[in-house]
């Protein structure tokens, strides 16, 4: 059975994180600004309570591109669910990213 998770402000960013495209550690940290040291601990907590699923990275694939491997994430059914419930909490959170793609666009 998943450990259920606390919805935080934080955990709502890197749940709309993901949701938005942005599927491993060093990418999550670029879109929020949160350091290492407190993502790579969320993600950690939101994939032990079952909100997100990952997977390595094939190691020969990452040794092509001269670098380590990566750990993606995804959404899980829960995690979508969360997310809903975040971003009724934290309304600015799906704005904030909504305006991130539009200025990348």
């Amino acid at each position: 059975m998943a450990k259920p998770v606390r919805m935080t402000y934080l955990t709502a960013v890197v749940l709309e994180a993901v949701a938005s495209g942005h599927r491993y550690g060093f990418d999550i940290m670029d879109a929020t600004g949160i350091p290492d040291g407190t993502v790579y601990p969320c993600l950690r907590r939101l994939e032990k309570a079952a909100l997100l699923a990952a997977r390595w990275e094939d190691a020969g694939e990452a040794a092509a591109k001269n670098r380590p491997a990566r750990k993606y994430y995804r959404l899980t059914a829960e995690g979508t669910e969360a997310l809903r419930g975040a971003r009724a909490r934290f309304p600015g959170v799906a704005r904030t990213f909504a305006s991130a793609a539009k200025a990348d666009a």
